[in-house]
Formats: C-alpha cells, structure tokens, sequence
C-alpha cells in the first residue's frame, strides 16, 4: 500500500443533538471537537440532527396529515363533476 495517500481510518463519536443518543464506530471524517468516551478515552465528535434513534421511519412516530379532511374537501369541490 502507498504511504500518506489514505485518509485517517479511526474511531469517531456520532451524537444526534436532538435526543443526546450517540455511538462510536470508526471513520475518515475530520472534526475539530472532541469528547470523552464511557470507556476514558477522547474521540472526535461528529454532531448529527437525524440518526436510527429520532428518524420517524425507525421510531414509527411519522407524521401522518389528515387526509380525510383533504379527501372531503376535493369531493365537495370537484364530486358533482363526476356525476354529469
């Protein structure tokens, strides 16, 4: 293998900021923060806004919209359209 042509293959901290859940795992990604670890080390820190812990598709808390009220609405507009 080449020397000083690969990026820096390390473990690193990803924290999702808006439920405090973070896991370390490794990679190439540069960070200029810093945090201590459980286990007494320091690892880069890398801030997420969306990981598995508050995503809705893993959560199952998805927003859904009232599409009933919407559905209603169109009927009542376009319904008597359809019955010329």
């Amino acid at each position: 293998m080449k020397q000083d042509i690969h990026p820096n293959y390390r473990p690193v901290v990803f924290k999702d900021m808006g439920s405090e859940f973070a896991f370390l795992t490794r990679s190439t990604i540069e960070s200029d923060e810093n945090i201590e670890w459980e286990d007494g080390n320091t690892y880069p820190l890398i801030k997420l806004e969306v990981t598995s812990d508050t995503h809705p598709f893993y959560t199952g808390k998805q927003n859904i919209m009232d599409t009933t009220g919407k559905v209603e609405r169109f009927r009542r507009r376009f319904g008597a359209m359809g019955k010329r």
